[in-house]
C-alpha cells in the first residue's frame, strides 16, 4: 500500500510511505518454516527430558523440585529452540567507536550458540549499517570529543547525587536552556536515560481516570510508562487517523466505563519515526484531531530529532508546524547526538511540575558532565552556533544518503518499508532461516547489519534494519548496496512486485513504478 499525501490544508510537502503487501506464497512458506521449527523444538525438548540430548537451558535445581516454579519452562521454548539457532546474529561485541566503520571481536561457538569463545582476532573496518549514529557525532576526534575531554578533567565522570540534592551542575542548566531554544519551546528538562524519560514521566502526567490513546507500534518505553500510570489504555492502528478519531469520539461520547463520567485527561502517545517500520507520524493530522477533540499530545522524537527537518529539529520542523501545538515534546540524546539520556520540552508550567513530581528527577543520578558537554557541543554544531556550517551539512548529507539508499534498494527489487525520508530502512526477510543467514552473509562481506524477528516484529515480518548516517560516504553506501544485492540474489530476498525503473534523468524526488510479472 502506497500512501502519497499532498493536502494543501494540512501538509506543506509530499508525504510518501510504502508498505508493500507480503506475497501470499512468501507468507505461507514463512508460517510453514515456523511450524517445522516448532515441531523440531518439541522433539528436542522430548529428547532433553529423557536425557537423550544434553539440556543446556536454565532449569530449576533438584532441591527445588517441590517448590512452585520460579518461571514457566514453556515461556523459554522460543529461546531454546528458535532464537538459539540464530543467536550469533545478535550481541556482537564491537571494540571501537560506533562510527561509519567499526571493529568487531571475532567469536565462535562449538555448541550451537549456547556459549561463545573469543578467538582473539579483531575484524577491522566493518561498514556500520546498524547504529543510530544519524549525524555522525559518535566519533573519537573533533570538537565534541575535545570539549568532553576538557569537561571530564574539570568535573570528573560522575555526579553521585540527584538533581534535587547536590547534583545540579551549571552544565545541566546550560544544556536545558540550549535544548529549549533548539526545540522552540519555553522550557526543557534533561534526564540520564532515554527509556526512563518515557517510562517514569508518563505516570507523572496521567493516572487513574485518565485515558491514553497509544499507537499500536509505540516503543516499549511508552508502553511501560502507560501501564505504570494506571490510566486506561486504548490502542489505535498504526498511523491510522480514522482509527484514532473513532477512539476519540467514543471516549468523549461514552466517557469512563460504568460511571460514564468524562475522562480527566485524554493523552495521545505517538512517535516521530517508528524504529521498526521506518514510518513517520502523520503529525499534521494528529494535531488537527487533538485540537478538535481537546486532548493532549505526547510526541516521542527519539529517532526523529536531529534526523528530520532542514535544521535537524525533528518531525515538527519537517512538517513546518508550531512546537506549541505539541503539549509534551520528548526525545533522546542517544542517537543523533552520540551521547546518552533524554529530554522533555514544553511549557514552563509542565517542566516545573515534572521537576517536582517526576521519578526520574527525584531519584535518578544526574547526567555525567562529559556526556552533557557532548550534547551541548553537538546541538550547537547543528544550530550553527559553533561558527561553522558542519551541522547543517550533516543534516543535508543524511537526507541525501537516505533517499539514495532507499531508491537503490527499491530498484533492486527488495520490499522496503517506511517513509522515503526516514533514515531507518527496514528490508523485509520474512522467513526465519533467512534472519540468521542474512546477518552472517553480510558479516562475511564486512557489512554490519541488524536483523530483527519475532517478538520484536509480527511473526511473518522478520526484517533487516539499516540505519543511515551522515558519516556514510557514497562509496561506503555503494559498497554496502553491492553486497546487499549479492546476498539478496543468494537468499532470494527480492520479493517486490513493484520494481522501480532506474532512470538516470529522473527528478530526485519522483518515483516511477513499473509493474513486473510475479
Amino acid at each position: 500500500i502506497n500512501h502519497i499525501v499532498h493536502n494543501g490544508g494540512l501538509y506543506k510537502r509530499p508525504f510518501n510511505e510504502a508498505f508493500e503487501e507480503t506475497p501470499m506464497l512468501v507468507a505461507v512458506l514463512t508460517y510453514v518454516g515456523y511450524g517445522v521449527l516448532t515441531l523440531f523444538g518439541y522433539l528436542r525438548d522430548f529428547m532433553r527430558q529423557w536425557k537423550i540430548e544434553k539440556c543446556q537451558n536454565a532449569t530449576e535445581r533438584e532441591e527445588q523440585k517441590d517448590f512452585v516454579p520460579l518461571y514457566q519452562d514453556f515461556e523459554n521454548f522460543y529461546n531454546r529452540n528458535l532464537y538459539m539457532r540464530i543467536r550469533d546474529s545478535w550481541n556482537r561485541p564491537i571494540c571501537s567507536v560506533p562510527g561509519a566503520k567499526v571493529d568487531m571481536m571475532e567469536r565462535v561457538s562449538h555448541d550451537y550458540n549456547w556459549t561463545f569463545t573469543y578467538t582473539g582476532r579483531v575484524i577491522k573496518d566493518i561498514i556500520n549499517m546498524g547504529s543510530y549514529n544519524y549525524l555522525g557525532f559518535a566519533q573519537k576526534t573533533g570538537a565534541c570529543q575535545e570539549a568532553a575531554a576538557k569537561v571530564l578533567s574539570q568535573y570528573g565522570a560522575g555526579v553521585c547525587s540527584t538533581r534535587q540534592e547536590m547534583g545540579n551542575l551549571d552544565k545541566h542548566e546550560e544544556l536545558e536552556k540550549l535544548v529549549a531554544r533548539f526545540l522552540g519551546v519555553e522550557s526543557a528538562m534533561a534526564y540520564g536515560m532515554g527509556f526512563a524519560t518515557n517510562s517514569m514521566n508518563i505516570p507523572a502526567l496521567v493516572g487513574k481516570g485518565c485515558l491514553i490513546l497509544s499507537d499500536e507500534l509505540n516503543h516499549a518505553s511508552l508502553v511501560l510508562g502507560a501501564r505504570l500510570s494506571g490510566a486506561t489504555i486504548r490502542i489505535f492502528k498504526h498511523n491510522n487517523m480514522q482509527s484514532l478519531e473513532k477512539l476519540l469520539k467514543d471516549a468523549i461520547v461514552h466517557g469512563q466505563p460504568r460511571t460514564r463520567r468524562p475522562w480527566k485527561k485524554i493523552l495521545i502517545l505517538v512517535e516521530g519515526i517508528y524504529s521498526m517500520e521506518g514510518s513517520i507520524v502523520r503529525l499534521p493530522e494528529v494535531i488537527a484531531l487533538k485540537k478538535k477533540y481537546k486532548s493532549y499530545l505526547y510526541l516521542d522524537e527519539a529517532h526523529s530529532i536531529g534526523a528530520l527537518g532542514p535544521g535537524g529539529r525533528g518531525v515538527v520542523e519537517y512538517f513546518g508546524l508550531n512546537p506549541e501545538d505539541v503539549d509534551v515534546m520528548m526525545g533522546t540524546f542517544t542517537k543523533s547526538f552520540g551521547a546518552a539520556g533524554g529530554y522533555i520540552g514544553g511549557k514552563k508550567e509542565l517542566i516545573d511540575y515534572l521537576r517536582t513530581y517526576s521519578h526520574s528527577a527525584a531519584y535518578a543520578t544526574s547526567m555525567s558532565p562529559p556526556v552533557v558537554e557532548q550534547i551541548i557541543t553537538s546541538v550547537k554544531c547543528i544550530m550553527g552556533e559553533d561558527g561553522t556550517t558542519i551541522g547543517e551539512a550533516r543534516v543535508q548529507q543524511l537526507a541525501e544518503n537516505t533517499r539514495y539508499f532507499r531508491r537503490r534498494l527499491k530498484e533492486m527489487g527488495f520490499i522496503i518499508y517506511g517513509n522515503e525520508d526516514s533514515p531507518v530502512v527496514p528490508l523485509m526477510l520474512y522467513m526465519p532461516a533467512k534472519i540468521g543467514a542474512f546477518g552472517r552473509e553480510m558479516l562475511k562481506r564486512n557489512i554490519g547489519v541488524v536483523v530483527v524477528g519475532f517478538p520484536a516484529t509480527p511473526i511473518i515480518e522478520s526484517r533487516a534494519r539499516f540505519c543511515l548516517s551522515a558519516a556514510h560516504t557514497k562509496e561506503m553506501l555503494d559498497t554496502a548496496l553491492k553486497e546487499i544485492n549479492e546476498v539478496g540474489d543468494l537468499l532470494q530476498l527480492k520479493y517486490s512486485r513493484r520494481r522501480l525503473v532506474p532512470l538516470l534523468d529522473r527528478p530526485f524526488d519522483e518515483t516511477t513504478y513499473e509493474e513486473t510479472e510475479d
